[in-house]
């Protein structure tokens, strides 16, 4: 099976138990805008299109959320413990978006989805969320064509600077994703 469009990825998504039971988990903290986003999302989708049998392992479950009126950063360290006490065992990372700017140098976003949007790659900047009636919904501010057809190159935010370019350089280098993902097409 292959995945060609949003429909095909919440699918995919939908149909396993183990992204299903970190998202409900997630859910319970009931934390504004909030998405499990990054790696979780993308190497799924990398895995099934290299028609791995076996889940490549993640370093860590990005949690996001947007909440101005509390930017401060041991709060999300509270929700991190908050998490690996209802699901021990797991890398959780949380982040509150509505921060995340000055860490990253750059003007305040206005939402998850806005932070999602400035990420360093198209293939990354993807998010998953259960809504209140339980429904699965992606946000993918770039689309998905670029991570359903195993391309890596930079969002526009970052294709914008050099600085940044040379972030993204270092972290796709760091990365290393050829090495697992052989298909993939690096820009």
């Amino acid at each position: 099976m292959n995945l060609t469009n949003k429909t095909d990825i919440l699918t995919a998504i939908r149909e396993d138990d183990w992204m299903m039971h970190l998202l409900k988990t997630a859910k319970q903290l009931n934390l504004p805008d909030w998405w499990i986003c990054a790696g979780f999302v993308r190497s799924k989708i990398w895995d099934i299109q290299h028609h791995f049998k076996l889940r490549t392992p993640l370093a860590d479950i990005d949690v996001i959320y947007f909440d101005e009126q509390n930017i401060n950063k041991s709060v999300e360290k509270e929700w991190e413990e908050n998490l690996r006490e209802i699901t021990p065992g797991f890398p959780w990372s949380v982040k509150n978006q509505a921060r995340m700017h000055i860490a990253n140098d750059s003007a305040p976003y206005t939402s998850s989805t806005d932070a999602m949007s400035k990420f360093p790659e198209t293939a990354t900047a993807l998010g998953v969320k259960l809504d209140k009636e339980n429904n699965l919904i992606l946000s993918a501010p770039h689309g998905v064509d670029d991570v359903v057809n195993l391309t890596v190159k930079p969002t526009g935010y970052f294709a914008a600077s050099e600085a940044r370019m040379k972030i993204y350089r270092g972290r796709v280098k760091k990365k290393n994703w050829k090495q697992i993902w052989s298909g993939l097409d690096i820009h």
